[in-house]
């Protein structure tokens, strides 16, 4: 009989019922909570059994397995054929939903990839963290930071010149190829000048593209071999320059290679997997080899590890990183068997369209490369921990100098701090970011987009956005703890300040829905200090938005930058001097971190309404293109450069475009 006790379910006898009637064959189950969100979801060959087991847990009474049981109150099965159909049913619901307890690879939407655009006359290569797996494209990946993707793209453009990253869109190669003349690239000989008829024809530029896709697959000797024939060709030709080049080429190649050497009598393609875990925190860590050859080493964080037992863990981790990964190596090395290896083996080889080895090896070679995976992943985990820990300590020293600098009666758990942007005073926008516990709350972040100042007036700006955010709290607050007076003052304006304030939620939901009302909710939430970014007027017109919504007795200062940004002091209304922050000090690195945040903050959203006007503008001007057009291309691909590096195929897709105003589009942009 499971114990139902703590949980929130209604009606335990009719769940039990429920529960007696799952059948005992293979599928996906998801727990709900009282509001009926999914909270996690698992698969089992027998799922009555795998359901029942969660109300008979002895661990942790405070764990996550308790947590997870305490909130739940609904469940949904779907019964599938095989266990294959579940596992593969359990991923797509998992990043469909992305439950809160289910173990998930930290970032995952984001990781970047190395894209080759092999289906283009000229084909480039870049970083990518949206795959889009065209045909005729090849990706390698994922990575685990952008700087590693960018460094080896920096280091491949310097051993085999093709169209710099990021440095060489469509409109500029297809600028010099109508000048005749190749860029600056071309003759610091980190691009062969494609652009350029005559430079390099169409045959040796595809060479060198696939010789970098050899590169990256592992095989370094391969391409060196061809470098080599290319070269002794070059010297035969008295082509000596490209014959030098060559051979500089082929020397690092040589270096890499021993560098990235680990196997003496090993060619397989495989990746190494180990882990490490403490205290909550897990970090799995992949050492791709190839041909011998160790090409890559990540660190992947996982996120919800606590109480989970390490093969489910790696269960977890395999599922998620290999459903997004570009490409499978033959052979998998695990630090510990799998409980089902047969479900997950069958499962890469349907994606893979060939067999995928799973071991967990004992002893030999195999298995020092999965003792050095692990190593490498604690190390991580060390530094993740150190972070973490640091963060903390850092951020309880600098509340606590601001505290005592200010003369506050408690720690400013709650900071909230206002900026605002403009170019001359247009596109005027606010901004507001929230720090909790020294940290960022980004879902607490809200831009505005300024209404009523014309022109430059950063402190009618600010009292605007000040106004609009603690009107908000007003409505929120008003009916039960504002004094009646007060909530007749503002009662004339509620109406407005909730129709102008719909942006900066940024959100579709629909009004009067529960999570419309828990959005509103969050303008309740008031902060312990205010920060504006500014001198003595911005601070006196915060001052007097603040006492005429009846929130003054929280404290507003200003913060005053150098003028290189090097001091960023503070300023309390009525003082005749700053307060200067030691340079070392905890509180000038949380200030000068909150500061900074909420100015990024305000620039990206008026970067991007400034942005998003010239691209309108410039759209406007092109025959065949109206409103409807502009609107779901700008939808499609966020901007104009994303429009102009679309392909013909990719804008006639577009509803409501057709291929001929696709190839117009194309041409004039």
């Amino acid at each position: 009989m499971p114990d139902l006790t703590h949980t929130d379910i209604a009606d335990p006898v009719a769940f039990e019922e429920r529960l007696r009637a799952v059948p005992l064959a293979p599928g996906v189950y998801l727990w709900k909570n009282a509001q009926g969100k999914i909270i996690y979801i698992g698969k089992s060959k027998r799922l009555r059994d795998r359901m029942r087991s969660y109300f008979n847990q002895t661990g942790d009474p405070y764990g996550k397995t308790a947590r997870l049981v305490a909130q739940i109150a609904d469940f949904q099965v779907i019964v599938t054929s095989t266990e294959l159909e579940a596992l593969l049913l359990e991923m797509t619901l998992i990043k469909q939903h992305r439950p809160r307890f289910n173990v998930m690879l930290k970032d995952d939407k984001s990781y970047p990839y190395i894209k080759v655009t092999l289906h283009e006359p000229w084909p480039r290569i870049f970083a990518t963290r949206n795959p889009r797996w065209e045909e005729g494209a090849r990706y390698f990946g994922p990575y685990s930071s952008a700087g590693a993707v960018y460094r080896t793209l920096d280091q491949l453009n310097r051993l085999f010149a093709f169209r710099p990253p990021s440095r060489c869109p469509d409109d500029k190669f297809n600028r010099h190829r109508r000048l005749g003349k190749p860029c600056l690239y071309y003759d610091i000989k980190r691009c062969l000048g494609p652009c350029v008829p005559g430079l390099v024809n169409q045959e040796e530029y595809r060479t060198t593209i696939e010789l970098v896709c050899r590169f990256l697959e592992g095989k370094s000797d391969l391409v060196a071999k061809t470098l080599r024939r290319q070269m002794e060709e070059a010297a035969e030709r008295l082509d000596f320059e490209r014959a030098a080049r060559l051979r500089d080429s082929i020397r690092d190649i040589d270096l890499i290679s021993q560098r990235q050497q680990v196997l003496r009598h090993d060619d397989a393609d495989q990746d190494v997997i180990g882990l490490a875990r403490e205290e909550g925190m897990a970090v799995v860590q992949v050492l791709r080899i190839r041909a011998g050859k160790l090409i890559s080493a990540e660190s992947f964080p996982l996120q919800n590890a606590e109480g989970e037992r390490s093969e489910d863990l790696l269960d977890s981790f395999l599922t998620q990183f290999y459903d997004a990964a570009a490409e499978l190596p033959a052979t998998l090395l695990l630090p510990m068997p799998l409980d089902d290896p047969t479900i997950i083996e069958q499962w890469l080889a349907q994606k893979a369209g060939r067999k995928i080895a799973l071991h967990a090896p004992q002893r030999g070679e195999r298995r020092r490369l999965v003792e050095l995976a692990e190593q490498n992943a604690r190390q991580k985990l060390d530094e993740l921990r150190l972070q973490w820990l640091n963060s903390e300590q850092r951020a309880v020293a600098g509340l606590t100098e601001v505290r005592d600098l200010l003369g506050l009666s408690a720690l400013p758990t709650r900071i909230e701090c206002f900026d605002v942007s403009n170019t001359q005073g247009s596109h005027s926008v606010g901004a507001m970011v929230v720090f909790e516990h020294g940290e960022p709350k980004k879902s607490r972040y809200r831009k505005f987009k300024i209404k009523t100042v014309e022109g430059a007036n950063d402190v009618a700006s600010i009292q605007e956005v000040l106004r609009r955010r603690f009107r908000r709290a007003a409505m929120v607050i008003g009916e039960e703890d504002q004094p009646a007076e007060d909530r007749q003052a503002n009662g004339a304006v509620n109406g407005q300040a909730d129709a102008e304030d719909q942006e900066e939620a940024e959100k579709t939901d629909a009004p009067g829905s529960r999570a419309d009302l828990e959005r509103q909710e969050t303008w309740a939430e008031l902060p312990d200090l205010i920060l504006i970014d500014g001198g003595i007027g911005q601070v006196n017109g915060a001052l007097q938005v603040l006492r005429e919504l009846r929130f003054d007795h929280i404290p507003v200062v200003g913060v005053v930058k150098g003028p290189n940004r090097d001091r960023f002091d503070l300023l309390t209304p009525g003082a005749s001097d700053l307060i200067v922050l030691a340079r070392d000090s905890a509180a000038l690195r949380l200030i000068r971190q909150i500061d900074e945040e909420a100015d990024r903050f305000a620039r990206d959203y008026h970067r991007k309404l400034r942005s998003k006007s010239a691209t309108a503008s410039r759209l406007e001007e092109i025959p065949g293109i109206g409103p409807k057009r502009r609107q779901l291309l700008l939808k499609r691909f966020g901007s104009l450069d994303g429009i102009r590096n679309a392909t013909v195929d990719e804008l006639a897709a577009v509803p409501g475009m057709t291929r001929k105003a696709a190839e117009e589009l194309k041409s004039l942009l």
